[in-house]
């Protein structure tokens, strides 16, 4: 009887240890347990993808997923990507929002996260062994980079933490209007995201989360956000 009392509360207590515990008023988009919640996508125009039919929309999630499998995996509750494959992007589409997220990479990695849908909070490797200070690879991660107006493009400063360390982001989005902290430090401060997809056109006012990747393995943690009021219309 011991024994399975015991048994019961390792059980117990591993099976909690695992979950993440966002911040108060914060919802976690990862269990760290699978990838309930998420789906597959690439650089895609959201307005082309959300005016599918209902059944067209079905089917797209539903293939994605296949890929999703063979790219994405969670290890110790942490989700770990190989470095190809589809970006794994939120179920559920948000407007204004705070949004945190911890991420690991290797040298010659490049990823970033879409917020709507749209590209990017750039992630580099910082390092001129990473072979892209010629587009801005050395002023570190956190900017907005795709867009063309200089404003957010490149982070404030260089926040950057070395290889094999954990870095945080924390990101607020209210309208178009886009903020970015990296490891505490601002590098984006109130910066306009540009519809990548067609800049003559405003954002789309709803879209997913995407965590970004190619080149090489990136790791992430404590995925958490807060939905904030809607825009007034």
């Amino acid at each position: 009887m011991k024994f399975l009392a015991f048994l019961s509360l390792f059980v117990f207590i591993a099976a909690h240890a695992a979950k993440p515990k966002p911040p108060l008023g914060f919802v976690a988009l990862f269990n760290g347990k699978n990838l309930d919640g998420w789906w597959g996508l690439k650089t895609e125009d959201p307005a082309k993808w959300m005016a599918l039919a209902p059944e067209q929309l079905a089917a797209k999630k539903k293939a994605s997923l296949e890929n999703i499998k063979k790219h994405w995996s969670v290890e110790d509750g942490v989700l770990v990507n190989d470095g190809k494959g589809l970006y794994l992007s939120t179920e559920k589409n948000y407007e204004n929002f705070e949004f945190h997220v911890d991420y690991k990479t290797v040298a010659k990695a490049d990823s970033g996260i879409y917020l709507r849908g749209v590209p990017q909070v750039q992630i580099w490797d910082y390092t001129k062994e990473g072979g892209k200070w010629n587009i801005g690879a050395g002023k570190g991660s956190g900017g907005l980079w795709n867009n063309k107006k200089p404003k957010g493009k490149n982070p404030l400063v260089l926040a950057d933490k070395p290889f094999g360390e954990w870095n945080s982001f924390r990101i607020v989005m209210k309208g178009e209007q886009v903020t970015i902290w990296l490891n505490d430090k601002l590098v984006v401060d109130d910066a306009r995201l540009e519809n990548y997809f067609n800049r003559s056109v405003p954002l789309p006012k709803k879209g997913p989360i995407q965590l970004q990747t190619h080149g090489g393995e990136i790791r992430w943690r404590n995925v958490f956000l807060k939905e904030l009021t809607p825009s007034s219309d």
